[in-house]
């Protein structure tokens, strides 16, 4: 096992160059966003990531959750961690002061929870909920239901759940049977059964705010008819505070591959007379603030994609370092460590090229988070709302398919080690393959980016990213040491533009082309996002390099780094770019009865 040092020169350098620390604290309402500040903030998180999540992070795949008489119970040492997670703030870090958080930047939140999902995922996957489910009440309800639920979900005295699938629907919402039947007082009695429910049950909090889709009796079908109701576990007495279980009940738990220490719950509504809930928002447009929250989730799964990646960069970096094997082809000593070995390095370059390439563009997608929500000029505002909408498919279904990836490599330079579970290694591996499904698959996230993003707004934020690609693209030229990589760049974005004209001039009449295209699609812009955040990090470092104000080792890595993506996937992009083209074609001739 190794420990966890929190990259905090990474996270710093991007934050103050590339992501802008500097224009989002001078928005309103993000002032307190002093450098000072966010590196007292980041220094704290470390710390607490490194000290306490972490040694915790194998209980909680070795132990487990348990199911006893309808209550879950969580790893040894989980309950301590949560006091103390909540009792510091962290839960309300980005949340609204007005109900008890914070109320920092994203940009700020976000490398901290890089590093709650680097140190303990299946734990941090329990306060995301919360921020999630915050972002969704602040928007859809009523401010009765704010001052009575609010500061208790922001503060993280109370848990938090989001209820979408159900056995028989999968990830198709449309096919939703739970019902929701009015009652004279103005509640709602739930009744049906949702899946796969993180942290549905546990004792870790006194209560438990579920946000559960249902159907009323007279709903139109499909996702049209679904509304939102709050269902707490516990019913709350005249002071607000938890009395009367309600009629919601933890019948199993899921057995996982990975993320042992979060319980994945079967809930079930209504078994004893109906779940008393909350109707939040209007009747029959629940997906549209179901969705608040699922974005938020969805940025928050590309966030566990970098943080994985990170710590199994960190694994395989410390393994190579220390694990002697063979003669050194360079010098031919033996007695060496593997880092020695060229190939070995390779590997460990391309983790972490790939690492800081998603770091890099989704702080920048948290500054523009930031902006979208606080500028005062609506029309910049509205920009960066639609760069957020464009890349959120991206963030979360490029991000995780990459931080898979990475940690599959780490098992690489494990060897046969890393096949063995007492070395560390597999538990991220199997933790991350969750990243990939959850919130939306990699191909739910295509179709999301190429139907609701591309093709309703006929490409417009898609050629306008590309055109700010092109300003970079242009920097390069103009730069000393790295006007080789301008070439490359203009190559990839030659590739993304073809790619995004032909998508743009299939009709329906080419469906299968198109859906077929959807996930090389996805992959492809990710790809290229990932080259044009790391270009954009390799000329602030030449930029401050020249200047003398930071390390020339760092700076001069840094742009190596960049020049090893380039090189290295710059060559996937422009062949995920010719897949595109040609994704559909024997699709539409397969048998697929005679597969």
């Amino acid at each position: 096992m190794y420990d966890y040092q929190a990259p905090l020169r990474d996270m710093q350098f991007i934050l103050s160059t590339i992501a802008g620390l500097d224009e989002v604290a001078s928005l309103p309402n993000c002032e307190e966003a002093s450098a000072d500040l966010v590196s007292a903030v980041l220094e704290e998180a470390g710390k607490f990531a490194a000290g306490v999540l972490a040694p915790l992070n194998q209980v909680g795949d070795l132990q487990g959750c348990r199911l006893e008489d309808g209550v879950v119970h969580t790893p040894e040492g989980w309950q301590q961690a949560y006091d103390q997670f909540r009792d510091a703030g962290w839960v309300g870090l980005a949340l609204p002061q007005e109900y008890g958080g914070q109320g920092l930047p994203k940009l700020v939140s976000t490398p901290v929870w890089e590093m709650w999902f680097s140190t303990n995922m299946a734990f941090a996957m329990l306060p995301q909920l919360n921020v999630g489910q915050a972002e969704a009440l602040q928007i859809a309800a009523s401010e009765e239901q704010k001052q009575i639920w609010l500061h208790k979900v922001v503060s993280g005295e109370w848990g938090s759940t989001m209820n979408l699938t159900e056995p028989q629907a999968g990830s198709d919402l449309a096919a939703t049977r739970t019902k929701a039947v009015p009652q004279a007082d103005g509640t709602y009695k739930l009744f049906g059964q949702k899946i796969f429910i993180s942290y549905g049950e546990h004792e870790l909090t006194p209560n438990i705010v579920h946000l559960v889709l249902a159907r009323l009796p007279d709903a139109p079908a499909g996702v049209k008819g679904l509304s939102l109701f709050i269902v707490p576990k516990y019913l709350l007495d005249a002071e607000g505070n938890p009395s009367t279980r309600n009629d919601v009940r933890c019948i199993s738990i899921e057995h996982k591959m990975g993320i042992h220490g979060s319980p994945t719950c079967t809930l079930s509504y209504g078994d004893e007379g109906g779940a008393m809930g909350y109707l939040v928002g209007e009747a029959n447009r629940g997906l549209e603030t179901m969705f608040i929250m699922m974005n938020e989730a969805r940025f928050g799964v590309g966030v566990q994609g970098v943080g994985l990646a990170e710590r199994a960069y960190q694994y395989a970096l410390n393994y190579a370092r220390t694990r002697v094997q063979g003669r050194n082809a360079i010098t031919g000593e033996t007695g060496q460590p593997i880092i020695c070995h060229p190939d070995v390095q390779r590997a460990i370059l391309s983790m972490r090229a790939r690492v800081m390439a998603m770091r890099s563009l989704l702080y920048t997608a948290a500054s523009w988070f930031d902006l979208a929500h606080h500028h005062p000029e609506q029309s910049i505002a509205d920009k960066y709302r639609r760069y957020v909408d464009l890349l959120m498919p991206v963030a979360k279904g490029w991000c995780t398919e990459v931080g898979n990836e990475v940690c599959d490599d780490a098992i690489q330079i494990f060897g046969g080690m890393g096949f063995v579970e007492e070395t560390g290694i597999a538990q991220y591996f199997r933790d991350a393959r969750i990243i990939t499904i959850y919130e939306g698959t990699t191909g739910i996230q295509a179709n999301d980016l190429i139907g609701r993003k591309i093709l309703r707004e006929k490409g417009a934020t898609l050629y306008e990213l590309i055109a700010e690609m092109q300003h970079t693209q242009q920097a390069l030229t103009q730069s000393n040491e790295l006007n080789n990589l301008a070439g490359n760049f203009q190559e990839i974005l030659v590739s993304l533009q073809k790619a995004s004209d032909w998508m743009l001039a299939q009709d329906k009449h080419h469906q299968v082309q198109v859906l077929a295209a959807a996930t090389p699609f996805l992959y492809l812009l990710g790809t290229v996002c990932g080259a044009w955040q790391l270009a954009r990090l390799a000329l602030a470092a030449e930029a401050q390099k020249t200047a003398l104000s930071i390390d020339t080792v760092y700076s001069q890595n840094l742009i190596e780094l960049t020049q090893f993506y380039f090189h290295t996937f710059g060559v996937q992009a422009v062949a995920y770019a010719a897949t595109v083209n040609n994704a559909g074609n024997s699709l539409a001739r397969f048998d697929f009865g005679h597969a």
